[in-house]
């Protein structure tokens, strides 16, 4: 049997809509199987990095905080965006102090997380960080000054995920992950594993 072959979906022409700080909107016509074209609205991210931080009692470092386009607060695990040209680890190790005052020793790739690929290039990279230890944490504006850490044990934080107490897509990707690596079902990869998907279109405007 002879294996099809797969169509090619190549970009005809692009716009751009929206240049922000952290985001971009544009507008490819993209080649479709029947030979027309589709548009293709496209949200570029600059990428982002979350942290599983579990402790040597089997704790992982939670925080709630308010996040406006859901009207509410949420628990998350600690993250942040990657500056332009900053490498994810430095990042992800610049977030933990940052938004929780917490430093480790061991670090691991837990997950790559593509938080809507129908319309955005965003993808999360997801660390287990372990062998913790606590620092000042210098509080950089209102919305950090707001947030609120907790240690929460690591299988009911799976319990929380699962009744859906924790939505954030990366921090149920990462909680999930956390405990598969806990429980000896899987192994992580090694922090600077290949990331294939890490967003870069972003970055390159500036």
């Amino acid at each position: 049997m002879t294996e099809t072959a797969r169509h090619e979906f190549s970009v005809v022409s692009t716009r751009d809509v929206h240049i922000g700080r952290i985001l971009a909107l544009r507008v490819d016509e993209v080649l479709m199987p029947g030979g027309n074209t589709a548009s293709r609205e496209v949200v570029e991210h600059l990428g982002a990095v979350a942290v599983a931080a579990l402790d040597d009692d089997g704790n992982l470092v939670l925080i709630d905080q308010y996040r406006h386009p859901l009207g509410r607060r949420l628990w998350e695990l600690p993250a942040g965006l990657i500056d332009a040209g900053e490498d994810p680890l430095v990042a992800a190790k610049r977030e933990l102090v940052e938004e929780v005052g917490v430093v480790a020793s061991d670090w691991s790739v837990l997950v790559d997380v593509a938080a809507s690929p129908g319309f955005t290039d965003e993808v999360v990279r997801v660390y287990l960080a372990t062998g913790l230890s606590t620092v000042d944490r210098e509080v950089l504006g209102d919305e950090e000054a707001d947030l609120e850490v907790h240690r929460v044990p690591l299988a009911q934080a799976v319990r929380m995920a699962l009744a859906g107490e924790i939505v954030n897509g990366a921090t149920v990707g990462g909680v999930l992950a956390a405990f598969a690596v806990d429980s000896g079902a899987a192994a992580p990869r090694v922090p600077d594993a290949p990331w294939i998907d890490e967003p870069t279109k972003l970055a390159q405007r500036f």
